[in-house]
């Protein structure tokens, strides 16, 4: 996915600060993609160069700092956001997780500490799936295309957080560590 058409299509919307354009990809689209503010910058310069968004700097009242720069899609930057939307698009599925990276070479660590890890990242995607089922009925008036991916993102985000709570359980039981962690929450309960 291009930084570059995802700006386009986000200020298809509505004008927005870079701040917000990336605020917006990490939390409607963070299943798909994920970028960091030193991609945005550089980019919105690159677009405003190529005349495909134009930025008005807006002082915000009662606000210390620079004047915060808006950016807008110009007719140049829509025509050319319709030409990428008409191309057929890149095959293949990319899924880009650190998390997942490490996972791959848990065998090489401490059992412990690999569960300990596993359970952060179900805590995360516990949050994630929590915040997901939030917004769904926001996205609910926004379009067919805007729903549904949407609720990709749910259905993605349930997945890898069965996928997780499997493994957690699987790797447990593989190092012995199963009884103990049993004790443990029966503990808890009582």
């Amino acid at each position: 996915m291009s930084l570059k058409y995802s700006i386009l299509g986000l200020l298809h919307y509505q004008p927005m600060h870079g701040y917000r354009i990336k605020e917006h990809i990490e939390q409607n689209f963070g299943h798909m993609w994920s970028i960091n503010y030193g991609q945005i910058y550089p980019n919105l310069k690159k677009m405003k160069d190529e005349a495909l968004i134009s930025m008005n700097e807006e002082i915000c009242q009662g606000e210390k700092g620079p004047p915060r720069k808006l950016y807008t899609i110009t007719d140049k930057g829509r025509a050319e956001f319709q030409r990428w939307l008409a191309e057929s698009p890149e095959r293949g599925m990319l899924l880009r997780d650190p998390f997942l990276m490490r996972f791959v070479f848990f065998d090489f660590g401490e059992d412990e500490r690999s569960l300990e890890l596993v359970d952060e990242q179900i805590q995360s995607w516990e949050n994630q799936l929590a915040r997901r089922y939030a917004n769904l009925a926001r996205w609910e008036g926004a379009g067919v295309y805007v729903r549904l991916m949407a609720e990709l993102g749910v259905k993605t985000n349930e997945v890898l957080l069965a996928w997780l709570k499997e493994a957690r359980q699987e790797i447990a039981a593989e190092a012995g560590l199963e009884s103990r962690e049993n004790v443990t929450a029966f503990l808890k309960t009582e």
